[in-house]
């Protein structure tokens, strides 16, 4: 007979060990097939990446103009060059802030570069850190450990 208490000490520490000190987000404009409002991690092509800082914030930015969205998701210190993120960077959505000092001694004319920032007048932050990959799909993590989980119970159950 053959122990299986090995493989499922294993199958618990790859469960229960996470993957490192950062966090991992999903990285990708909604230009990308999968990455708009309906979110597929299949159609980006990859499973996210480890964000840089050891504290990172997952982040999902969608702004509006009219009918046109554009959806980013990305690390929040990849974000840093923006002036309009909330100051409030909690787990939920909150509206983008309003930096009135933004191209204020500027005299530009070509208002295709939009050096205010003022395109998109609709603009939510959506903020989350608790869990891996939550600016995407729900979560990825979970169902992974379930199904270890139920391989695990089929092996005992199986003898």
């Amino acid at each position: 007979m053959h122990s299986y208490a090995p493989l499922i000490a294993l199958l618990l520490v790859a469960v229960l060990v996470n993957e490192g000190d950062a966090i991992w987000c999903y990285r990708c404009t909604s230009a990308t097939p999968g990455c708009a409002e309906n979110f597929n991690w299949r159609g980006i092509g990859f499973l996210g990446e480890q964000c840089p800082e050891p504290n990172d914030i997952c982040v999902k930015v969608t702004e509006r103009r009219g009918s046109r969205e554009t959806i980013t998701r990305d690390c929040l210190s990849a974000l840093s060059f923006r002036t309009d993120i909330p100051a409030d960077k909690y787990e939920g959505c909150r509206p983008a802030a309003k930096d009135v000092r933004l191209a204020h001694y500027v005299n530009h004319t070509i208002k295709e570069h939009d050096v205010k920032r003022d395109f998109f007048p609709d603009t939510t932050f959506c903020f989350c850190f608790l869990d891996h990959r939550c600016n995407g799909a729900s979560g990825l993590q979970k169902s992974a450990a379930l199904g270890l989980l139920a391989m695990a119970i089929t092996l005992l159950l199986g003898r």
